[in-house]
């Protein structure tokens, strides 16, 4: 069953509670997301590094419930 845009959301902001986060659904079937992050928690990491945190945020759920997902990540200013 695909991941709702309501629980990628949640996930998301468990993990980044300050975070600004905007989600897209790219092909309106609930499993192909884009989502842009914006949080200090990335201060100071190479994208990649900030990519893993979002999957890990995920807990699991990429591949599963979630197809893909297209990222954007940030830090603010």
């Amino acid at each position: 069953m695909p991941m709702t845009q309501a629980d990628l959301e949640a996930s998301l902001r468990e993990a980044f509670p300050d975070a600004q986060i905007a989600i897209e659904d790219l092909a309106g079937d609930g499993d192909h997301y884009r989502a842009r992050i914006v949080s200090d928690a990335f201060k100071g990491l190479p994208r990649v590094r900030q990519h893993q945190l979002v999957y890990a945020a995920l807990k699991g759920k990429m591949g599963g419930e979630l197809h893909a997902l297209a990222l954007e990540t940030s830090v603010p200013g």
